[in-house]
């Protein structure tokens, strides 16, 4: 009964069934097996509500069965407590590998083990000989193998670091991950063959956001597209501490201006436009002040290298002229304005409109419906 439910919540949230074989793998894998005793999840005001699998196993059982994140395991980022791992919403899960397509015959290389569960499905439709699954978390990768056995599934399981991939087994034709990336490591395409794939959940300090499928190609470089779904864990290596503390010091004297264009318009609800402006303005990250110790409600952007950074305040009364502040070698206010007109010039893209070409030496250029538009981009290119 309690798969019939996840069944059910996943199709909801495709909007349709999950394909085969994917459909046919979820029935056969219980989540729970993957699960450990103590899981969190959102507990509506911006924390986290614990669950214990003996003391609240009603409620346990239902969140296990839900088509829901469960965080699994926590760590301290800065000054701040940030989960470190977690167990996807199954309908996240089952939209990333209907993404990747792989199938019998395929030799996958996924970037992120965790619970396992992502693994179990994975062995289930390509064959557990043909998946090499890493992790950087000793603990979790001995915790997914037991899971993993305990179901028939003997798949090489490796802690290791995720952006080094694993040459042991390449070439692979689909490289999986389920972690998100600001920027697809190099031995990822090495270790791809040509005419594989390469799908990874994206990121930028702005927003964490979409889903990148890239093609590999004969000379090294990959292309593809972007989705507009997933929204992973940024992988461990690539994870920068963010604290307004670093780039807002005493002493600092910005300059003093207004704009027109309102915060919320650029940091709001709108995902399209935040996965614009993260591609867009190279390293820019914010954050919302509504203590109103600055004024009522006030963005703070600033620069993940520093020290540059930008504050623009409403007043509280009126939406017409906002009060913006500037300081640093990057006016990043001016940067996200002339990233978000454009942005607005080309019609307001959706996240499915956009691509990226990773070259073989690295570079990244993300374009607008095709590589001969890019995307203009600011700070480090």
């Amino acid at each position: 009964m309690r798969t019939e439910t996840l069944l059910g919540e996943i199709a909801t949230a495709l909007g349709r069934p999950a394909r085969d074989p994917w459909l046919t793998a979820l029935t056969s894998t219980p989540r729970t097996a993957f699960l450990p005793d103590t899981i969190w999840i959102r507990d509506g005001d911006g924390g986290y509500l614990m669950l214990d699998r003996t003391s609240d196993t009603e409620a346990w059982n239902a969140a296990a069965a839900s088509d829901q994140p469960l965080v699994t395991e926590f760590t301290v980022l800065g000054d701040e407590r940030v989960p470190l791992s977690s167990a996807s919403a199954p309908s996240t899960v089952v939209r990333l590998l209907e993404e990747a397509g792989p199938g019998p015959g395929s030799r996958v290389l996924e970037i992120g083990t965790g619970t396992g569960f992502n693994t179990a499905l994975l062995c289930s439709v390509v064959g557990a000989g043909s998946v090499v699954t890493l992790d950087n978390v000793a603990e979790f990768s001995v915790l997914a193998g037991q899971s993993l056995r305990a179901l028939g599934h003997r798949p090489t399981v490796v802690t290791a670091d995720g952006t080094e991939g694993w040459p042991d087994r390449a070439p692979y034709s689909h490289v999986l991950a389920t972690c998100s990336v600001r920027a697809v490591p190099s031995a990822w395409l090495e270790q791809t063959e040509p005419g594989g794939r390469i799908v990874t959940p994206w990121d930028s300090p702005w927003a964490c956001y979409g889903t990148l499928a890239l093609d590999r190609l004969a000379d090294g470089s990959a292309r593809g597209r972007f989705a507009g779904h997933g929204s992973y864990m940024l992988i461990s290596s690539q994870r920068v501490a963010a604290d307004l503390a670093d780039s807002v010091e005493p002493g600092h004297t910005p300059t003093l201006g207004t704009t027109a264009l309102s915060p919320w318009e650029v940091a709001g609800a709108d995902l399209d436009a935040h996965f614009h402006i993260g591609l867009a303005v190279a390293g820019a990250w914010h954050s919302w002040d509504t203590s109103g110790e600055d004024s009522p409600v006030r963005l703070w952007i600033a620069d993940t290298d520093g020290p540059s950074w930008a504050s623009v305040d409403w007043d509280g009364a009126q939406s017409a002229e906002f009060t913006v502040r500037q300081y640093g070698p990057r006016r990043l206010w001016d940067e996200v304005t002339a990233a978000y007109g454009w942005w607005w010039a080309q019609g307001r893209p959706a996240v499915d409109r956009y691509g990226m070409t990773v070259g073989a030496d690295g570079r990244h250029t993300s374009w607008l419906d095709s590589p001969d538009l890019a995307v203009p981009r600011t700070g480090r290119v």
